[in-house]
């Protein structure tokens, strides 16, 4: 039995979450709607080998739960919102959301894609505070899951 298309959809959905960073950042520095960005992503990028419909999740349904996102993540912050690199917040609400709404992706994976897409697109040391951040989200929000309590 082969694993092949696995790694594949694993490979598309990390393409997925890249461009999700790229567009949620766009969404947070220019204030484009999430349908103009879709749109221009989906006509300037090479979405082939993306989980489109996952991309599409991304960017349309954080900034539906921007506030709810902000608040789980609220008392896990060293500093406001506002105040955070747009890339970390990009990743952030990602993997909150991935915590919070997608329970069929294990909290280790939403952790680890998050790091990875913070060392590809954050500062120096953002993947480490995207780790503790987000590894104190999956306490409190799949505290059976992580099997620990935050």
């Amino acid at each position: 039995m082969s694993h092949a298309p696995v790694r594949n959809v694993a490979h598309a959905r990390r393409r997925a979450r890249k461009s999700a960073v790229q567009a949620l950042y766009q969404w947070l520095m220019a204030g484009q709607s999430p349908s103009e960005i879709d749109v221009q992503f989906r006509d300037s990028q090479d979405m082939s080998r993306t989980d489109v419909a996952y991309f599409h999740e991304l960017l349309h349904r954080i900034p539906e739960r921007i506030e709810a996102l902000e608040e789980s993540l609220d008392p896990l912050l060293d500093r406001p919102w506002p105040e955070l690199d747009p890339v970390e917040r990009a990743i952030l609400y990602i993997g909150a959301y991935e915590l919070a709404h997608r329970p069929d992706i294990p909290f280790k994976v939403v952790i680890d894609e998050a790091v990875g897409l913070a060392r590809t697109f954050g500062a120096q040391e953002s993947h480490r505070y995207v780790n503790g951040v987000l590894d104190q989200a999956a306490r409190r929000l799949r505290p059976v899951e992580t099997g620990r309590r935050s």
